[in-house]
């Protein structure tokens, strides 16, 4: 926030600096103007909108279960475990502790997921105890189909970076699902992990 704010500051300054074959009262209004429209844009930038309605939705405690698939043909690995979303930052933001189990092993993770105002996109950021890595990604959601769709990079420690696509339905107010694909080194789209999350009672 300081960072913006500074910005705002050095960016209301240029302005100032700009503005000199203007009359002082001119100046000064030009400037009062300015520094309006400037603060009109940075207050609905920070303000939360439409696209963070969407994420009340998964508010809440949810219990979920869980298939990933290492290879094509392979039965899926299945575990379960509790994943608790709440809002941070003034509802800008939602957070998501995950505990469960992977592979037999006590499992952590923990997400950050929001809507930025300027690029109109959803952003989220993960990080687990499956590895040092961050996930990250963009998306867009289409009220139609209830379905939020996004698109990012993780670190595999056998073959570099890879790309992923996540799509999460809503499927009714007390449960949403989220899969997860990833191209195949022949360029097909395959599904690696599919989660079912329900509200806990």
């Amino acid at each position: 926030m300081k960072k913006s704010l500074l910005l705002l500051f050095m960016f209301i300054m240029g302005l100032s600096l700009g503005i000199s074959t203007s009359s002082n009262a001119d100046q000064k209004a030009d400037m009062e103007k300015m520094k309006a429209e400037a603060m009109a844009k940075w207050q609905a930038y920070a303000t939360p909108g439409e696209g963070h309605e969407v994420l009340a939705q998964l508010v809440g405690d949810w219990d979920y279960t869980l298939k990933y698939w290492s290879s094509a043909g392979a039965p899926p690995e299945e575990s379960t475990g509790e994943n608790e979303i709440e809002w941070i930052l003034g509802k800008r933001f939602l957070e998501m502790d995950v505990e469960g189990t992977s592979m037999g092993q006590p499992f952590k993770g923990m997400g950050i997921i929001g809507y930025d105002n300027a690029k109109k996109q959803y952003i989220s950021t993960w990080m687990d105890t499956m590895g040092t890595g961050m996930m990250s990604a963009t998306g867009t959601y289409d009220a139609s189909s209830k379905t939020m769709t996004e698109t990012g990079t993780f670190n595999d420690p056998m073959s570099g970076e890879q790309t992923f696509k996540g799509v999460t339905h809503f499927v009714d107010k007390d449960n949403f699902t989220y899969n997860m694909y990833i191209n195949s080194p022949s360029g097909e789209e395959v599904l690696v992990m599919e989660i079912k999350y329900s509200r806990e009672k």
